[in-house]
This record gives structure tokens, C-alpha cells and sequence, in this order.
């Protein structure tokens, strides 16, 4: 006789692969996926190396704190670009799940739309703020690099959301 084997309760069980659940897609979300690797791998670098300079020497590295907090930054829009290119971003079940097939595909299409938008401002926006970071001279405050080295990322990843929502709008319509 064979038995069913089912997990514990304190158990969760493993999804597959969730990257064998992805669409297909123009530009390959492994792009995002590499980003968030290369991302992770110089956090956790750079504060080990501040832990241990710190531990022995009681003593930090001034500059760790300021590219740990851009390195978070970047990490958490390029974790919005493979959300909205997946199309796992936060959204309310109860309106998106439930109707017909066409007011889904509506719905779907109308969120993707408005991400497309907000990214789109938001980089145009953004560009103006790196264009007067380069006019003014700004310097960041721990280490007094010119702050543009770092505000230019922010309209450079609103864009590839963007593009990322567009992608996804079009995908939708071409659903059936």
C-alpha cells in the first residue's frame, strides 16, 4: 500500500522552479536576476568587511554606510523591475482575480498601464534632479563624490520599469 505523504504543518512546501513560471519576455528577466545577485554579493560584503574593520579596530569605514544605503536602493528598484515584468506587484486580489476573463485582462492591462506611467514621470522627474546634481556641484556628504554618480541610476532603472510595464501592458493585450 502506498501512502500519501504529506508535509508537516511547520513545513512550507518548495515551489518548483519560479523561474520556469515566468513569461516570455523581449529583453530576459535573468538581467534582474544577475543585477540582484551582484547587488546582494556587495552589501553583504561591504558590511562584513565594516564588521570586521570595526570589531578589530573600533574603528568603521565612513564611506560603507553611504554606498550600502544606494546599493539598497538599487536593489530595491531593480527588485520593482522583475516584480513588474513578472507581474507580481502588490495589487488588490479581490478586484484583480475575480470577473470575467476580458474585465481581468482589462484590469491587468489598466495596472500595467499606470506603472508604465508613475516610472515615466518619475524619470523625467529624476533626470532634472541628476541635470541640477551636475549644475550645482553636489557632492554626497560621507565621502564627496559628486552626487550625480549616484542619482543617475534612478532615472536610468525608471526607465527599464517602464519598459518593464509597457512589456507587460502588451503582453496582456495580446492575451485571449
Amino acid at each position: 500500500m502506498s501512502e500519501k505523504h504529506e508535509p508537516a504543518a511547520d513545513q512550507v512546501p518548495v515551489a518548483e522552479d519560479p523561474a520556469a513560471q515566468d513569461e516570455k519576455t523581449v529583453v530576459p528577466l535573468k538581467i534582474e536576476d544577475w543585477l540582484t545577485v551582484i547587488v546582494m554579493a556587495l552589501l553583504a560584503s561591504i558590511t562584513f568587511a565594516n564588521v570586521l574593520v570595526r570589531y578589530f579596530t573600533d574603528q568603521s569605514f565612513a564611506w560603507t554606510e553611504e554606498l550600502s544605503v544606494f546599493l539598497m536602493i538599487v536593489l530595491a528598484l531593480v527588485a520593482g523591475s522583475a516584480s513588474v515584468a513578472r507581474n507580481r506587484q502588490i495589487r488588490i486580489e479581490y478586484f484583480a482575480e475575480n470577473g470575467s476573463p476580458a474585465r481581468k485582462r482589462a484590469l491587468a492591462r489598466f495596472g500595467a498601464f499606470m506603472v508604465f506611467l508613475l516610472f515615466v514621470l518619475m524619470a523625467v522627474l529624476s533626470t532634472r534632479m541628476v541635470v541640477d546634481d551636475i549644475r550645482y556641484g553636489e557632492t554626497s556628504p560621507g565621502i564627496g563624490v559628486p552626487a550625480w554618480w549616484y542619482s543617475i541610476w534612478l532615472p536610468i532603472m525608471s526607465v527599464a520599469i517602464a519598459g518593464r510595464a509597457l512589456g507587460l501592458f502588451i503582453r496582456r493585450g495580446r492575451r485571449a
